[in-house]
């Protein structure tokens, strides 16, 4: 039992799991702002535009319900329509704004200014030939 304890805690204290637990938790935070965005900023104005109606209330009804003797004996059936256009319109805004981070993102990665590559150590052959070219140099100075 403490082997399994053990390789679980290699495991879980892995860079790669414990990044990927602070991408969720603040994926899940940036979902939660996403929908706030959605809700009370985008779709106010759209609301006006469908003459005061949801988006989220729009629904297909399939079967009226049967009301008898003020009591439901039949639900409605219906496909919530609005609900799925609300969720289909959360995912574009919060893929658009990932997009726009990474290309951000990608952006300040380029404008770096680049270190000048330090030259590389000559090799043996090249250091041969600068020695051959020092003497060289030296005879035809005699």
């Amino acid at each position: 039992m403490s082997k399994l304890v053990s390789e679980f805690k290699e495991f879980a204290m892995r860079g790669n799991v414990m990044d990927m637990a602070v991408g969720i938790i603040i994926g899940g935070a940036f979902g939660k702002i996403v929908s706030s965005l959605v809700a009370d900023v985008i779709m106010p104005p759209i609301t006006l535009l469908t003459s005061g109606s949801n988006i989220e209330d729009l629904k297909w009804v399939l079967r009226e319900a049967v009301i008898e003797g003020g009591e439901i004996t039949r639900p409605e059936v219906a496909m919530t329509v609005g609900t799925f256009l609300q969720a289909v319109l959360d995912f574009f805004i919060i893929a658009f704004v990932i997009f726009m981070l990474i290309k951000g993102m990608n952006k300040l990665r380029k404008a770096k200014p680049e270190e000048p590559a330090t030259p590389a150590e000559p090799s043996d052959e090249v250091k041969l030939l600068g020695e051959i070219k020092e003497l060289l140099k030296k005879q035809a100075e005699k």
